[in-house]
């Protein structure tokens, strides 16, 4: 094993023991030796199983079988939710063949980042992931059920259904995913069409068509962003069927692992014999894991938050020290774009989920001493799972990469370290996706251009004002500000003025999306502007350095003149009204810090 991954590890479990110690006895408090729903009355029963049919009931009657908890994501809006339509009626028969039931506990809202980009829904996003925990515990909350079943994939959802399941960590729990969808435009092809109607030189009808060929059926989108991202990481935590990650929605294997995913919760209730509560088997080495294959595939910087809160609701206590320090021992060993021209097809093409663990188990980059849903160790998710006369098996996987351009080995990885940076400086403290920029671009020493708004920087460059040298400091969009929305409409303008040869740079306390990473981009910045950061003193032709390289974040501006400027005014309380926004005024006013999850759902000191 790697002696930086252990020490990391070992910081983490002290850091973490008072907060893990209290987790764990909450959670022992929690769990039953009976079927849960034995400890209801007779009214309160006979409501939970009255829509039930004849054999449902007589089950349920019984106290000696499990029910298993449907919680679904579905929509059909969403591309990558739409598959999960006819799951329950999948997994109800599924788990009625092994003697138990599963009811359909309750839906849980998911919106699409990719539809609400530089639109004022946006604004909802990251709290949305709060409301999805929150309505996942409602769902869990008539203490039916003794396992529950997860069906989600996007952006907040798959991180608001880790944070139900971990607070309802006495339960197994088995996460279901759909796939993505078929290959279409490719990435590479629409950026440069989004570029081009920046640039004015395609219409609207021109970029439509190349978006609608990118975004074209049902499944997840193909690009590594904060969607697939997740996916990967619920695997590596072993909470997800081996192989079962990218497997496309509606085909046959598809079915199978719905199918094999709903038995499998079955065999870890209390009534199997073979307990295997979530709470206890995610710790604090699952979390170093799953952290550990997300650098070394390039993954969202979203999930620099996302992790620092399914873990809090853990009691594993975590920061972005943590992430700096694992990407400096984990080398880059996957190009998927945005990190390259590959899509998550590809990746899977060229030996997918089976191959990297392998790989980083092969190099000691991963913890194999943790617990799955597949029992000990990480050996099973080298296997890939195929149909065989119409009956799932798991085989081996590749040992070598099927596309040395998409897959590298960690002996020869596309770069040293995991690619993301921790800038710290007079500006506070901010994460940098490193392993995307192009080479020249990881130091930025410009003067600064302020924009309170995502949309001032689109009309500045419009205007033309733009064409030079500058770091875009775009302010007030943080977890209090705003909520934290991605402010992905910044990258098409600042990649024409960068393929212009201009040096740019983003200073923001807001969100990019998984998908950017061409532009250096200093972004999660804390404090925020709202909470008295130093971003909120910044003015328009100061200088500011974004160094990549030695993790430098500063203004450079004399201390006695930053000590005698006035902190900017938040100038934009119209924002928090429409589109649902002027609802969710109690949650934005108590999210915490980006550091700390940009959570509204515990304290730091309380999980």
């Amino acid at each position: 094993m790697n002696e930086n991954i252990t020490a990391i590890t070992n910081r983490i479990i002290e850091r973490s023991k008072k907060q893990r110690t209290d987790y764990l006895t909450k959670i022992d408090n929690a769990k039953s030796s009976k079927v849960h729903r034995s400890a209801l009355s007779c009214g309160n029963l006979a409501h939970g199983f009255a829509a039930c049919g004849k054999e449902d009931k007589s089950i349920l009657k019984q106290l000696n079988h499990s029910d298993v908890a449907i919680v679904s994501a579905y929509n059909d809006m969403l591309s990558a939710h739409q598959p999960y339509e006819t799951y329950p009626e999948i997994i109800k028969q599924a788990v009625r063949d092994t003697g138990g039931v599963a009811q359909f506990a309750g839906g849980v809202p998911a919106m699409c980042d990719g539809v609400t980009q530089g639109q004022p829904g946006m604004d909802l996003s990251l709290m949305s992931r709060d409301v999805i925990a929150m309505s996942s515990a409602v769902a869990l909350s008539h203490n039916m059920f003794d396992g529950t079943l997860m069906l989600g994939i996007c952006d907040k959802i798959v991180p608001g259904l880790l944070i139900a399941a971990m607070t309802f960590g006495h339960l197994p729990t088995v996460f279901v995913p759909a796939g993505p969808m078929p290959s279409g435009l490719p990435n590479k092809e629409k950026a440069r069409v989004r570029q081009q109607y920046a640039k004015g030189e395609v219409g609207e009808d021109k970029l439509l068509e190349a978006e609608s060929a990118s975004y074209h059926s049902a499944g997840t989108c193909t690009f590594f962003g904060t969607a697939n991202s997740n996916q990967l990481v619920v695997e590596v935590m072993g909470l997800h069927l081996p192989g079962a990650s990218f497997v496309a929605p509606n085909t046959e294997l598809r079915e199978e692992l719905t199918k094999a995913a709903a038995r499998q919760v079955t065999r870890l209730t209390q009534q199997s014999g073979n307990f295997v509560p979530v709470g206890k088997m995610i710790n604090e080495k699952s979390i170093v894991n799953a952290i550990v294959a997300l650098l070394a595939t390039g993954g969202s910087t979203n999930l620099t938050m996302h992790i620092i809160a399914f873990a809090r609701a853990a009691g594993i206590i975590i920061n972005w020290d943590d992430f700096a320090d694992l990407s400096d021992a984990v080398p880059l060993i996957t190009r998927i774009y945005p990190n390259g021209f590959a899509d998550i097809n590809q990746f899977q093409e060229a030996g997918g989920m089976a191959l990297l663990f392998r790989e980083l188990i092969d190099a000691g980059l991963l913890h194999e001493d943790v617990d799955t849903i597949c029992g000990q160790g990480l050996e099973r998710y080298t296997q890939v799972p195929t149909l065989q006369d119409g009956k799932l098996v798991w085989i081996d996987g590749p040992t070598v990469s099927g596309d040395a351009e998409v897959i590298a080995n960690p002996g020869v990885p596309f770069k040293a370290d995991g690619g993301l940076k921790l800038l710290k400086g007079n500006l506070g403290r901010s994460v940098l996706k490193t392993s995307s920029l192009r080479d020249g671009q990881e130091v930025i020493q410009a003067p600064a251009v302020v924009f309170e708004d995502q949309h001032e920087l689109d009309a500045a460059f419009q205007s033309g004002s733009l064409d030079k040298d500058f770091v875009a400091v775009v302010r007030f969009q943080g977890p209090k500000a705003r909520g934290m929305p991605e402010c992905h409409k910044l990258t098409p303008p600042l990649g024409v003025l960068q393929d212009k040869g201009f040096n740019v740079a983003l200073v923001t306390d807001g969100r990019m999306s998984g998908a950017s990473g061409k532009v250096p981009a200093a972004i999660h910045l804390v404090p925020e502007a709202l909470d008295g950061g130093l971003i909120a003193k910044v003015q328009t032709g100061d200088m500011i350095l974004v160094d990549g390289l030695t993790g430098e974040l500063t203004l450079m501006v004399d201390e006695e003149e930053l000590n005698n400027r006035p902190l900017a005014k938040f100038a934009a309380q119209h924002e928090h009204q429409g589109m649902g926004r002027e609802m969710f005024g109690f949650m934005r006013n108590n999210l915490s810090g980006a550091e700390l999850g940009a959570c509204s759902l515990f304290s730091e000191d309380n999980v």
